[in-house]
């Protein structure tokens, strides 16, 4: 779905920068953010991309980069988060405790206080929509990944909230499965101490074929930025096990308003 005014958090990152670079590819003006410039960085401003550096964990940046783009009038329509990272790594008594504190709010917190800074400039004349990344831990423990994982969790639920409290947002979080990006050196620079996910991880690096392309995640985000918001805002998908590129899929989550929403049950 082409938007006129889409703003990528962590265009820096594998994700991020695909998905920067495909809604460049449809026309529309994209805005994005990095922590550290590197050859994509340049290449995606050289594509027409406007790039702030920001420390999506440091208010202070956030605050520049509201006050950055409210003085180019830009009214944003889409919002998507590729912010995520996966250290401290290991059993969490292990691990130094401000470390952890810091991953988990930069899986969470800290991209909620991007959305609550932006708001304001959000288009006033459609529904504004917004999509996250969950990680893994969702159905399961994660161990060795607890900030990630509860960060990740977090947003999860952010993402319903603010569906309930909004009605001009349309919110949505995709948990990708594995993609080849380079998130995942920070497993293998872990070593040991991130456990079965050290070999797994080395495994899935080194195969020619494995996990979802970049391409295939944009098609997921695509359709949850076209579905109708009262059967996608909300909620937590899978690129890999949901039916999403079915039809039927939409009707199914119209007809349960509970379906892909952290629950317990009994």
């Amino acid at each position: 779905m082409p938007s006129s005014k889409v703003i990528v958090l962590a265009a820096s990152s594998d994700i991020g920068a695909h998905l920067a670079r495909h809604h460049l590819d449809r026309g529309a003006e994209v805005v994005g953010t990095y922590r550290e410039r590197t050859a994509e960085v340049a290449s995606l401003e050289q594509a027409g991309a406007r790039l702030f550096g920001v420390d999506v964990g440091s208010p202070a940046d956030v605050g520049v980069f509201a006050d950055e783009l409210g003085r180019g009038d830009f009214a944003w329509d889409v919002m998507i988060s590729a912010v995520g990272v996966l250290a401290p790594i290991g059993p969490f008594f292990s691990l130094d405790f401000d470390a952890w504190q810091d991953s988990v709010v930069v899986n969470s917190l800290a991209q909620l206080r991007v959305l609550h800074a932006l708001y304001p400039q959000r288009a006033s004349d459609r529904i504004a929509k917004v999509v996250f990344f969950a990680g893994g831990g969702t159905n399961s423990a994660f161990d060795c990944y607890s900030a990630y994982c509860l960060g990740k969790l977090s947003l999860i639920k952010a993402t319903e909230l603010l569906d309930s409290e909004y009605p001009d947002l349309q919110v949505s979080i995709i948990g990708t499965g594995w993609v080849n990006t380079k998130i995942h050196r920070q497993t293998v620079a872990a070593g040991e101490a991130a456990g079965i996910n050290f070999d797994k991880t080395r495994q899935f690096m080194s195969d020619d074929v494995g996990g979802a392309s970049l391409e295939r995640v944009a098609e997921c985000v695509d359709w949850c930025l076209a579905a109708p918001r009262d059967a996608v805002g909300g909620r937590n998908f899978s690129l890999v096990h949901d039916d999403w590129a079915d039809p039927a899929f939409v009707a199914r989550l119209q007809s349960d308003p509970g379906s892909h929403k952290l629950r317990r049950r009994v």
